[in-house]
């Protein structure tokens, strides 16, 4: 993994949603760990960070941008994505702006620290742990195909996790969209 972390098991269960060639923005991606992983199977990704020497190494994977979207304007106004996805953030005031950046259509996939991590470890300040049902609270008119809210081990730490997808608009006509869950082939029910 060219000296990074591993992907987070929850992307790694999810992951077949995402075709190769679609796009993906990686918001608060650090030095990158999802964005070799998921460039690698053909994601077309763009590495979000504010800091500049993380992220460096991703210039050749991804398109990267630099930027504070806690204190500056918001680098994408105009864009959507496929996906959206964020590991270990939360930033509330930016909810309303990361789900406008998804496609109608496309996903979005969150996975973060929640209330009882004080109790284990870093974060424990209120504001960067998610309450009880807040993911599923703000994907409320989402189509949410996976959620969890509990203690994971290795390390110790209470997470909340949801992957959505966003309505198409207008509803079409056709059937609707097929999200297959994890673990079950092509076919399978």
């Amino acid at each position: 993994m060219h000296g990074s972390a591993p992907p987070s098991p929850w992307l790694l269960r999810w992951a077949h949603l995402l075709q190769p060639g679609s796009t993906l923005l990686d918001v608060a991606c650090g030095s990158g760990r999802h964005v070799r992983w998921l460039a690698e199977r053909g994601v077309r990704v763009t590495a979000l960070d504010r800091d500049e020497q993380a992220v460096q190494s991703l210039r050749d994977l991804a398109e990267v941008i630099v930027a504070d979207i806690e204190g500056e304007p918001w680098p994408f106004p105009h864009r959507q994505f496929d996906a959206v996805l964020i590991t270990n953030y939360l930033w509330r005031p930016l909810w309303p702006t990361l789900l406008n950046s998804v496609a109608p259509g496309g996903l979005y996939i969150h996975e973060t620290f929640a209330a009882g991590n004080q109790s284990v470890g870093r974060p424990s300040r209120a504001d960067f742990l998610l309450l009880p049902g807040e993911l599923l609270r703000t994907c409320a008119d989402w189509r949410v195909i996976a959620y969890e809210d509990g203690f994971a081990q290795a390390p110790e730490r209470y997470l909340q996790r949801i992957v959505a997808a966003r309505p198409m608009a207008p509803v079409p006509a056709s059937p609707a969209q097929r999200w297959p869950l994890a673990g079950q082939p092509p076919g399978a029910s």
